[in-house]
């Protein structure tokens, strides 16, 4: 997912995704709420192991049999379906993952995106499975894993793309009607092209973006480009544009998402990196994320260390 926008972001994603953002991109799904609750309370916290050799959470998970995914309900990177099973790219490659590490279940715990790291951090459960960006702010309170996927932005526009709009440039040359989602990490790209924040139409998530570009309240709505492929596939009167990278401090910039866990946990760690690379390679992690709008060119060879770095 990616950062939210503020100064909080590093708990935060604008599907959440990238640095200087934060918030819930996406509300919890109906009844999210409640199965974490049920969760939470019949698997009780356990105490962090000595961090002097990485921790043992993995022996303790494979002893258990079961391991805790915090999720933040956001589609399409970890929610309940309306069946009330645990889905999204992040926990589906967990499931993979985490079998071949020797733990069989995965048991959903859900809470708001902004609370996924100290929930993590106070032991509510063992890894944020939610697609989360991978950027400087969060690596000094949690570690990562590499990142599963990359992403680039995407437009929702009117059909035809009447203004000619392909980047955030465009939209300040053109002086676009431009929206966004709450603690999108786009509001902060739109800001560094030139618009005013406070003329940026903000609105919950990308259903609501795409209602405002309909209704003509906006003529731009931004965020991730799998988010804003997957929304407008039923909308007759808008289309996505080409993914872009944002320009940021003038360069061109790419958000990976990834899996987060507490710091002593180098163990358990380099355990899921060694096994996710074998599935990058294979072609396994593209056949577990295509169902939810990942295409090849979401696929990536970064790594957590470079996305680190800022």
């Amino acid at each position: 997912m990616a950062p939210p926008f503020g100064k909080a972001r590093g708990n935060d994603r604008a599907h959440d995704r990238h640095p200087p953002r934060t918030t819930t991109r996406r509300s919890l799904l109906a009844g999210v709420a409640a199965l974490g609750a049920l969760g939470a309370a019949g698997c009780s916290r356990v105490d962090t192991a000595d961090a002097t050799d990485g921790g043992d959470l993995l022996d303790r998970l494979r002893a258990q049999g079961v391991v805790r995914l915090g999720i933040a309900g956001e589609i399409p990177f970890g929610y309940i379906d309306r069946d009330g099973r645990l889905t999204g790219e992040a926990p589906e490659l967990a499931k993979a993952v985490f079998k071949r590490l020797g733990v069989d279940r995965v048991q959903p715990v859900p809470t708001e995106f902004g609370s996924l790291i100290p929930g993590l951090n106070s032991q509510q459960f063992d890894v944020v499975s939610a697609g989360m960006y991978i950027n400087a702010e969060r690596c000094a309170q949690v570690i990562f894993a590499d990142p599963d996927y990359q992403m680039l932005d995407a437009f929702i526009v009117r059909k035809g793309n009447p203004k000619g709009l392909h980047d955030y440039q465009d939209v300040v040359a053109k002086k676009a009607r431009f929206a966004t989602g709450t603690g999108y990490a786009e509001i902060q790209y739109a800001v560094e092209a030139g618009y005013k924040e406070s003329e940026i139409l903000i609105v919950p998530d990308q259903v609501a973006g795409l209602n405002a570009v309909e209704a003509g309240r906006a003529d731009v709505f931004a965020g991730t480009a799998v988010t804003v492929r997957e929304v407008v596939r039923k909308s007759r009167r808008t289309e996505s544009t080409k993914p872009f990278a944002p320009l940021v401090k003038g360069k061109p910039h790419v958000d990976g998402g990834g899996f987060a866990f507490r710091s002593p946990e180098t163990r358990l760690r380099d355990a899921f990196n060694t096994e996710l690379r074998k599935m990058k390679k294979s072609g396994e992690v593209l056949r577990i994320l295509r169902p939810f709008g990942f295409t090849e060119a979401e696929m990536t060879g970064l790594t957590a260390k470079e996305l680190c770095r800022g």
